[in-house]
């Protein structure tokens, strides 16, 4: 898988807690891999273990993600943006492998995909504000 794939693959399994107790997840991580037969092993356990990484900073993330995004808490944000967000925010502040530039990108992109008409303008205003 590409890392883009890989992202995509994050992305929607962090989009699970908006739906599920944290405790769930572990059992949501199940049915994930389960759901995705052909995804080879290297790349399950890519995912699994940045996934671990952003939950287990996810308190953070979300007080970084408060700061930064002029009048609006976390529990207005819309679903997709508040985890497109939260992966960014990971990349950004705490995967030095990934440029900021790289993780912004790819945040507005994901959301064009999974978000409405409004949600790459939003992503890139609190990425590009915590950025500077």
């Amino acid at each position: 898988m590409s890392r883009r794939e890989i992202r995509e693959q994050i992305f929607k399994i962090l989009f699970r807690i908006e739906f599920n107790d944290l405790e769930e997840m572990p059992e949501q991580l199940r049915l994930f891999f389960e759901q995705e037969e052909a995804m080879e092993e290297k790349d399950q356990r890519e995912i699994r273990e940045k996934y671990e990484k952003i939950t287990a900073k996810l308190e953070t993330i979300d007080g970084i993600l408060e700061e930064n995004a002029d009048k609006w808490s976390i529990s207005r944000m819309g679903k997709v943006e508040l985890t497109l967000l939260r992966l960014a925010v990971y990349e950004m502040e705490f995967d030095e492998s990934i440029p900021v530039s790289v993780a912004i990108n790819e945040a507005v992109e994901l959301a064009k995909k999974f978000g409405q008409d409004e949600s790459p303008a939003f992503i890139n205003g609190v990425l590009a504000k915590l950025a500077r």
